[in-house]
């Protein structure tokens, strides 16, 4: 098969960023043509050069669109617009793919894989990353009522459209399903992550935390976006209320809107340590000196269903999560004993949570015994692939 893939933010391991994408195309691009179009938004961003910008074998056909958590709406609305004219054009004078795999966020990218799909007569399989346009509308990023009905229409359109749908949780997959979509075309196949083969050796994870000045403490980890819906201040105010427990640490590792305030609260704070954004490649061993990590979100309805990295890559190497949504990561972290809740915004929850939880080693080995496992049996990426595939192929023999 020759497979289109659009998706406007392609990362590979070089990047601070997870690399779902690239972990799929390696596999597919070993039996079938894949040309990817995307943008050059995070080839400059590279923080190492010790991988391929695309998997060998796969045809690259990128568009300069620049864009940056840090963008204000009318920024980041200009990136989309752009890119999504420009795939367009570029979908339409490539060779004739047999399917086009078209990823959203944002939903404008979707739009062009399905535009194509159009034109070329070619079924598209649509990978819903997040519940657009429900995420930036709750954002407050879209007060026009008028626009807010336009994206809606356009959202259901495209459901209708495709000719299979690739939610990243089940509470995507419910969200969908409720809007009338058949369930026959929808295949949940959460964010996972790339599984290390082998277990990170004490000697290395001893080395790391003498690198960072962390021997003997409980290491609290923020590996990710610092964005405005990340939560960030409630992890400061955690952390202020834990300063008179001189064995705890804060460590952040990212980039984004916040970073700022992590910046002037590490200098008045002894308990927050701010490393650089980190490569992909070496963000396992970060997590596998961590006590525990946080995957947080504020307090809106629409991130219930997201599917964040961060979260997967603290299971593969069997550090418990702690996360702030009452949505499937809530139900998945307590039946599966790796992690637990605090409710989003509750800074005292967090502070007397960790309190109790860090100071109990037998409950908390049992957790990293627990991440560890549901992290192999469920959330492998490559075990993902298979299921992709055969999707791919049904969608390509449906049309013919």
């Amino acid at each position: 098969m020759h497979i289109a893939l659009f998706h406007q933010y392609h990362h590979n391991p070089d990047c601070p960023a997870t690399c779902r994408h690239y972990t799929f195309m390696a596999e597919l691009v070993k039996r079938h043509q894949i040309t990817l179009i995307t943008s050059n938004a995070w080839e400059s961003k590279r923080l190492t050069q010790l991988y391929d910008w695309v998997p060998p074998g796969v045809e690259l056909v990128s568009i300069d669109v620049p864009y940056s958590n840090k963008m204000g709406v009318v920024q980041r609305v200009k990136s989309f617009g752009s890119f999504a004219s420009h795939a367009l054009v570029k979908g339409l004078r490539m060779p004739k793919p047999d399917v086009i795999w078209g990823v959203s966020t944002p939903l404008t990218t979707a739009w062009a894989a399905a535009q194509v799909s159009r034109f070329r007569k070619v079924p598209w399989v649509f990978e819903v990353q997040d519940l657009w346009p429900s995420f930036p509308i709750q954002m407050g990023a879209v007060p026009s009522t008028l626009a807010q009905r336009q994206l809606y229409r356009m959202e259901a359109s495209l459901y209708r459209q495709a000719a299979h749908i690739l939610p990243l949780s089940e509470d995507m997959e419910r969200y969908i399903l409720d809007q009338g979509i058949s369930p026959q075309k929808v295949t949940t196949l959460v964010n996972g992550t790339e599984i290390p083969a082998q277990p990170i050796a004490l000697a290395e994870q001893q080395a790391l935390r003498a690198k960072f000045g962390l021997q003997g403490k409980k290491v609290v980890l923020y590996a990710g976006t610092y964005g405005r819906a990340n939560d960030i201040p409630m992890l400061v105010r955690a952390s202020g209320l834990l300063q008179h427990w001189s064995e705890i640490c804060f460590v952040f590792t990212g980039q984004g809107f916040d970073a700022p305030l992590l910046e002037t609260a590490a200098k008045q704070q002894t308990n927050i340590k701010l490393l650089p954004p980190l490569p992909r490649h070496e963000i396992f061993q970060l997590f596998s000196i961590a006590d525990v990590s946080v995957v947080s979100f504020i307090d809106l309805p629409v991130l219930e269903a997201n599917s964040p990295g961060k979260l997967f890559d603290s299971l593969a190497v069997g550090t418990p999560v702690i996360v702030t949504n009452p949505g499937w990561t809530k139900k998945l972290v307590e039946t599966q004993g790796c992690g637990w809740y605090v409710p989003a915004g509750d800074a005292d929850a967090l502070a007397r949570s960790l309190e109790q939880q860090l100071g109990q080693e037998q409950q908390m080995g049992v957790m990293r015994e627990n991440a560890r496992q549901v992290a192999r049996s469920q959330f492998d990426r490559r075990q993902m692939v298979p299921v992709l595939e055969e999707i791919f192929e049904k969608v390509v023999q449906k049309q013919r």
